[in-house]
């Protein structure tokens, strides 16, 4: 490259820094300006009583709602710039190739940082086996990339804090690893449709080589996409969350959705199961109930059964495995939901 090609090049990675540090500082203020806004809106603009059930579910609602957003389009933006250094085709090669365990815990990292959704199971499934990495590391890829995502893991600090973030995070490392191990140990290569197996690796995509400015665009490009997915769920969940907030006795659900209830783990795994919806929908209503005495294994169960077995997800991976190997996930699935559930209400 040329001396002057390198000057252009740094004068353009100079202006993104510049404009990227504006942006950073402005959205730090409007996010600290968010609660007394806020506030004001409720008790002053609205003239709400505090402390009364309307005025705290208003207080509520038009607090979490720019909160929510704003985080997740921060963090968005940042996972969406790593993400551009894993591409599938990359995570592929990556996992080509790796053993049982060194695999599996590979693949639920990097499951964290790629992008998928339900409509790209079944081509990621067919991709991954034929690239030759093992059925169990391919559960281990499939279970956390839409358990521990962006929107999730956001949320939950945002309504939670850290603490709880963070142990989902691990539980969710945790369970996408030992499933895939017990998955690979079971070798249910034979439950997978026949087809899956008769189709022919083309070797992979080309990498590309992406400038600075592509991985900014690139990433703008993923907040607009899922932000505009999920924004109606985030209103609609928060809408709920402050109705239970403001309205429902803080005693109400204890003896439902506490820690004496031992049934209500199990009973929130199996409800979740078929439950349509996803984690910007889900994670504001738990964050209420918890609030209203719902103990947080119970919530986080139900939760990762939302989040992890969704049924459109479901629906899409019964297209390249047979009945009893789709029946043996979503079994091992929910007894780690359940025990999880289980744990965190022994030992927070």
């Amino acid at each position: 490259m040329s001396d002057v090609s390198q000057k252009e090049v740094s004068g353009k990675n100079m202006k993104l820094l510049f404009l990227l540090l504006v942006i950073t500082a402005a959205w730090i203020a409007a996010y600290n300006l968010i609660g007394p806004l806020a506030n004001w809106l409720s008790y002053s603009a609205l003239n709400l009583q505090q402390g009364s059930h309307l005025g705290d579910a208003v207080a509520f609602f038009l607090y979490d709602v720019p909160k929510i957003l704003l985080l997740l389009s921060g963090m968005i933006f940042l996972i969406s710039i790593l993400r551009t250094f894993f591409s599938p085709e990359r995570t592929r090669s990556l996992l080509g190739g790796k053993r049982q365990g060194i695999g599996n815990v590979l693949a639920a990292m990097l499951g964290i940082v790629t992008p998928f959704c339900s409509c790209s199971a079944v081509p990621l499934f067919i991709g991954f086996v034929e690239s030759g990495i093992p059925l169990g590391v391919t559960f281990s890829f499939l279970i956390a990339a839409p358990t521990i995502n962006e929107v999730a893991v956001v949320m939950l600090f945002g309504l939670f804090g850290w603490r709880v973030a963070g142990l989902y995070v691990v539980t969710g490392l945790i369970i996408a690893i030992l499933a895939g191990m017990i998955i690979g140990r079971l070798h249910l290569e034979k439950y997978v449709e026949d087809f899956v197996w008769q189709i022919k690796s083309n070797g992979g995509g080309v990498e590309e080589h992406l400038t600075w400015s592509d991985r900014v665009n690139r990433a703008w490009q993923s907040v607009r996409e899922i932000v505009g997915k999920v924004w109606p769920y985030v209103i609609v969940g928060i809408g709920i969350g402050a109705a239970i907030h403001g309205y429902v006795p803080e005693s109400a659900l204890a003896g439902i959705m506490g820690k004496k209830a031992w049934w209500s783990v199990p009973a929130a795994v199996l409800l979740g199961v078929p439950l349509y919806t996803n984690a910007a929908g889900v994670i504001p209503i738990v964050s209420a109930l918890m609030e209203k005495g719902a103990s947080l294994g119970t919530v986080l169960a139900f939760m990762m059964s939302v989040v992890g077995l969704s049924l459109p997800e479901m629906v899409i991976l019964r297209r390249v495995l047979k009945p009893k190997m789709l029946g043996i996930f979503i079994a091992i699935l929910a007894v780690a939901f359940i025990l999880t559930g289980y744990l965190f209400n022994l030992v927070l």
